[in-house]
């Protein structure tokens, strides 16, 4: 009977996941927002198909220990140093400033001073795994935004430890704890195990790794990852540290041991099944019970801790110099409480510090501000952001008529690489940029970049545009591209315009706005690595050389022939894509029934013959 219900249990766990949160993501919601639902609708306020939330939410809080072990793989202690201004700085002044604000609206409501403490300590902390998870999932991690954001969770995952000491002081023992004076070998112990965890991960775990590695049995491998994570995690729990710090140093020790990718892939599947899960018992523990009866309090108590965390967190990220676009961002993704706040919570129950009323009430406020984090990034990105963009740039860089031939719209990866080109062929480009963080970090590499916006027909002037003969457009946004287009040809009518394409219905868009070339941005390289595919799988050079180029010629010829079919229906268009597919391998097969030409050494006579041949019809 308990594995039917634990079978059925992952049964409707794996259920709701699944259907729900593809259909979040498809809303423009995110995954994240999917599970909590998820959790809702399965809890006890839902369908009550499982009702254990919190025994499940405490298993599932592994997922946020692996999660911060996978971050510790990330940084290097060397870089962890170079972070300890923002860790200490930022993060230490988000947890004392919301803590004192919090602790006084709670004198204010009329509790005591300990219960005001321990609520606004708790509060203060935000949830490292809907926050990481929501960055990583929009690959925003590496911004600014997104280390400034870690680098606060840092710090509130090692302050969760003195306040884990502070509240026994507090509580019905607290005389006792008095008399008996500072537990110092408690201290002791945790400095011990933080020693034993760097040290014996650089010269014990990193042997044990290779012997693990050497059996070249992948089971094996993944059964240590987890040992790895498991153990360190019980050391750390076992003298009353954050189990989430322990896994993270671990993670940091072998950032730079040649294991960190397969360790990282490793935990990649239990870290994602197990941090959903996470998020699922935080919506089944949800009492809205509780939300029912006083509902005006506990959503008011949710919506101020939003507003307060978020405008603590604005004000200090504009503080520490956080680009302007990104503070909304870095003040809403830390804006909630999070999954210590029920740690916190539950040991000062324990002490007699919380009463179980308030104690309900706080966790019920904490899991109803995770629900709007999600939300609060979709409100982000659809309407805040969009705003950013267009808001009041820094002036524009004045310029005069470079008198040079080219001008470059967009200079990041794309249009780099066509301006060193032409800059090593002895041709000057007038270059335009209009990200000013991306302006400052290309001039210190010397590149003459100006600042400003491409598609402003008063800086295309300045740049040249009436005399210059070629315009590249390289600009790193779709719609911008295509509308810079649209002003070239109607204003410039004599400058060739070659243009970046996304993809297949970008490059149909461009065409029919008249460009004279095109590149799709991927497409090469793409078929250049398709290429080496072909030859560590056996072929030949010559054999995978004329199988790419093949496959190019029949690509451009499809691309004409869908191009003529562009203004009819999408079924006419998937049908000739099918037929092409189908003819470029009787092509290709046709090819390799009839080459003469087999080996690299004839490959390289039968090219050079070819160059020859070229260069006598050029002269």
């Amino acid at each position: 009977m308990d594995d039917h219900s634990l079978l059925f249990n992952v049964f409707v766990y794996l259920l709701a996941a699944v259907l729900a949160v593809p259909i979040s993501k498809r809303l423009g919601f995110g995954a994240v927002l999917g599970y909590l639902i998820a959790g809702v609708i399965i809890g006890p306020w839902g369908f009550g198909l499982i009702r254990e939330a919190r025994d499940i939410l405490h298993f599932a809080e592994f997922g946020v220990v692996l999660l911060l072990f996978a971050i510790g793989l990330e940084l290097n202690p060397r870089r962890l140093w170079e972070m300890r201004k923002p860790i200490l700085g930022l993060g230490g002044a988000q947890v004392l400033i919301t803590t004192l604000i919090l602790s006084g609206i709670g004198l204010m409501l009329g509790q005591t001073g300990s219960v005001a403490l321990v609520a606004a300590m708790g509060l203060s902390l935000s949830s490292t795994a809907m926050a990481l998870q929501l960055l990583n999932e929009k690959n925003l991690l590496p911004t600014p935004a997104g280390h400034s954001a870690f680098s606060v969770l840092l710090f509130q995952d090692i302050a969760v430890i003195p306040m884990l000491a502070v509240v026994p002081l507090m509580g019905i023992d607290a005389a006792d704890t008095a008399a008996n004076g500072f537990d110092w070998m408690a201290l002791l112990e945790a400095l011990g195990v933080i020693i034993l965890i760097v040290v014996g991960g650089h010269y014990l775990i990193r042997p044990v790794l290779r012997m693990i590695a050497a059996t070249e049995l992948r089971e094996i491998f993944t059964a240590f990852s987890l040992l790895l994570v498991i153990g360190t995690s019980l050391l750390m729990s076992a003298v009353g540290m954050s189990m989430a710090l322990g896994a993270f140093l671990a993670g940091v020790v072998l950032a730079e041991s040649e294991y960190r990718h397969a360790l990282e892939s490793d935990i990649e599947p239990f870290k994602g099944l197990l941090l959903g899960l996470f998020f699922i018992a935080v919506g089944m523990s949800i009492d809205f019970g509780i939300l029912f009866r006083d509902p005006l309090l506990i959503m008011g108590l949710a919506m101020l801790l939003v507003m307060i965390k978020a405008v603590v967190l604005y004000l200090l990220g504009r503080f520490y110099g956080l680009p302007a676009r990104q503070l909304p961002l870095f003040a809403l993704v830390l804006s909630q409480g999070g999954e210590f706040a029920f740690v916190l919570f539950g040991v000062a129950q324990v002490f007699g510090v919380l009463p179980t009323e308030v104690t309900d009430t706080l966790i019920v406020t904490v899991a109803l501000s995770m629900l709007t984090t999600p939300l609060l990034m979709v409100l982000h990105d659809r309407f805040i952001e969009p705003l950013l963009d267009h808001a009041p740039a820094p002036p524009m860089d004045e310029m005069e008529d470079q008198g040079h031939p080219v001008i470059i719209a967009g200079f990041g990866r794309f249009g780099q690489i066509v301006g060193r080109l032409l800059h090593a062929n002895g041709i000057d480009a007038t270059v335009l940029e209009h990200d000013p963080n991306h302006i400052e970090t290309l001039r210190r590499f010397g590149f003459k970049v100006f600042y400003g916006d491409a598609c402003r027909l008063d800086l295309l002037r300045a740049a040249g545009a009436e005399s210059a003969q070629l315009i590249v457009v390289a600009i790193d946004e779709k719609e911008g591209s295509s509308r810079l287009v649209d002003l070239v040809r109607e204003n410039f009518p004599h400058l060739k315009v070659i243009s970046r394409a996304w993809d297949v219905a970008h490059l149909f868009e461009l065409l029919e706005k008249g460009v004279d070339a095109y590149e799709r941005e991927t497409f090469e390289g793409a078929l250049r690595l398709g290429e080496e595919a072909l030859k560590q799988l056996g072929f030949s050079a010559w054999r995978a050389k004329q199988a790419a180029h093949r496959f190019r010629e029949h690509d451009e010829e499809t691309i004409n022939e869908l191009y003529r079919h562009y203004h009819e229906e999408l079924d006419v268009r998937a049908r000739i894509s099918a037929d092409a597919r189908e003819r470029l391998r009787e092509i290709i097969q046709s090819d390799e029934d009839h080459f003469s030409v087999r080996s690299d050494q004839d490959w390289r006579k039968a090219d050079e013959t070819e160059q020859q041949i070229s260069a006598k019809k050029d002269a």
